[in-house]
């Protein structure tokens, strides 16, 4: 996996890739269309963020490339790749219990706070890819 040069792109599965944290000045992309949601990503080397229809959905610290990003009701799954440790925010249900699998390990339960939040830290290292998968219980 390698940054999304073009800041967020539809993938042929159905879900979405989005981040450049190579970039050193902050970029983004308004208004990007996907399975009848609208998306906007704001990307560099200190954040990567992304909203759908103008709420919250995904943000790290520092900045992260993410490919085969979905959401649903269960939870949420994707890989991410930077040079970096990051502190990854999702948006899930509010006040609900999940569990975080970080490549495919239980990395144990996690619940989000009211407003849906759930924040998790990632061990990451350049060129190499770590799945997320975080499921509702």
């Amino acid at each position: 996996m390698s940054v999304i040069e073009e800041l967020i792109r539809s993938e042929a599965d159905g879900t979405i890739s989005f981040g450049n944290y190579k970039l050193a000045k902050k970029a983004k992309l308004d208004n990007f269309e996907h399975q009848a949601d609208l998306y906007k990503v704001k990307t560099c080397h200190e954040i990567t963020k992304l909203e759908r229809n103008g709420m919250f959905v995904y943000e790290s610290v520092p900045g992260t490339a993410v490919s085969g990003f979905t959401a649903a009701d269960w939870g949420v799954e994707f890989k991410v790749e930077g040079d970096k440790d990051a502190q990854i925010t999702v948006q899930l249900e509010d006040d609900t219990e999940y569990e975080v699998l970080v490549d495919g390990v239980p990395a144990g339960d996690m619940a989000t706070n009211m407003s849906g939040k759930m924040n998790v830290s990632v061990e990451l290292s350049e060129g190499a890819a770590v799945g997320v998968r975080i499921e509702k219980r």
